[in-house]
């Protein structure tokens, strides 16, 4: 029986390997850098999520040292050994923030998008979300047995049409959308939901995994940075992308926090977050808020990097963010792509089915406010020449 399944295993591997699809963990240092290092190589890194290059900073570090006083771990879920102090502070730190009633800490922004879908909906239920949204969010329906709905992406016509198949009066009706698409770059169209939302009655849950930090007068999020907080349900924040540090947080009205301590399996069924990782989220929340010119230099960088792209003839789909991709299409033309730019210096990775749709694979860069303008130059000028060597321009 064992052998049946070595051999299972075997020819998965060998198709995935001959598609152009199989992946490899790589020994990587300085990941979080502008500068990594691979094989004895420096690399310009835009594969990276730290966004504003906190990920390093000394304030951070300083206050996760600091943090070990409290000890190496909570060694407990936070429903049996309690809450401490320092956590309870930070969560109400992270609501008023928001402005919004109360917050949940959770280990990370996984845990917290399936454990919140799989703890309010059930089969009675239905849940629409974009077909580009999070794995984490398909995989929380998937749990959840809600009947799922997948509208085309940033479609809100075909939405629409969905909502008017089902019988609102009977259904709870749930949608949930990632606010920037972390394989498109592009970002949500959240005034248009919230004017569907007044209409139907569903509850708008919305993930700002590669949102917060980013926009916002303060790093807040998409959500705020449009005026929309009061409209939107449940907000997911994620801490381990432009706030540099790890874990994830749910904001909602306080009795659906109250819920989620009660029902959430990922947040009972788990140690809590150790003591020196809510000291670096304190410490990173305080740099985030004041950190407007590293959104500003982020924006800057950004727009320079993808309107040269898209001057050269690349695709770069709807990208309005620091995620910016280019379109090859081909699994293995892509590879190619990227195992090209990393012999000349530059590490973009491929990004393949299933992550994307077939014939869709395509390179992802991500501008970091840590880039020199002499990365984003080097880069554009490798780029440029591949892609003509390849005939993808």
């Amino acid at each position: 029986m064992l052998d049946d399944w070595n051999k299972w295993i075997t020819r998965q591997l060998f198709t995935l390997k001959s598609n152009g699809l199989q992946r490899n963990l790589i020994q990587t240092s300085q990941a979080t850098q502008p500068i990594l290092v691979r094989h004895q190589a420096k690399l310009i890194n835009f594969s990276s999520n730290n966004y504003l290059g906190l990920a390093n900073h000394p304030k951070i570090i300083q206050a996760m040292k600091d943090g070990m006083n409290e000890g190496a771990s909570q060694a407990s879920s936070r429903s049996l050994v309690g809450t401490s102090k320092a956590m309870k502070q930070l969560e109400t730190e992270l609501a008023k923030y928001h402005n919004h009633e109360a917050a949940l800490l959770f280990s990370n922004g996984y845990m917290a998008n399936v454990g919140v879908l799989s703890s309010f909906l059930s089969h009675h239920d239905v849940v629409l979300s974009d077909r580009l949204n999070h794995a984490s969010i398909v995989d929380g329906i998937r749990l959840s047995q809600a009947q799922h709905i997948r509208y085309r992406h940033n479609d809100i016509d075909h939405l629409q049409e969905q909502l008017q198949k089902i019988d609102c009066g009977k259904k709870r009706i749930w949608v949930v959308t990632d606010t920037v698409f972390s394989m498109d770059g592009d970002i949500a169209k959240l005034q248009e939901l919230v004017l569907l939302k007044q209409r139907y009655g569903f509850a708008l849950m919305v993930d700002e995994a590669h949102g917060g930090g980013v926009f916002g007068s303060q790093g807040q999020g998409v959500v705020e940075q449009e005026g929309l907080s009061p409209h939107v349900d449940i907000h997911i924040g994620t801490l381990s992308k432009g706030f540099g540090v790890y874990g994830a947080y749910v904001i909602a009205q306080s009795n659906w926090i109250d819920f989620l301590i009660n029902r959430c399996r990922s947040f009972i069924y788990t140690t809590s977050l150790p003591p020196v990782v809510i000291s670096g989220i304190k410490a990173s929340l305080q740099l985030v808020k004041q950190g407007d010119h590293l959104r500003k230099d982020l924006r800057k960088k950004s727009v320079y990097f993808r309107n040269h792209l898209r001057d050269f003839g690349f695709h770069t789909f709807d990208s309005k963010s620091q995620i910016i991709p280019i379109l090859i299409g081909d699994e293995t033309k892509t590879v190619l792509f990227s195992h090209k730019l990393e012999q000349r210096g530059i590490l973009s990775l491929p990004i393949r089915p299933p992550s994307v749709p077939v014939n869709t694979s395509r390179l992802r860069f991500s501008i970091l406010a840590s880039h020199q303008w002499n990365h984003l130059d080097q880069a554009l000028e490798t780029i440029q020449q591949i892609g003509k060597e390849m005939g993808v321009i």
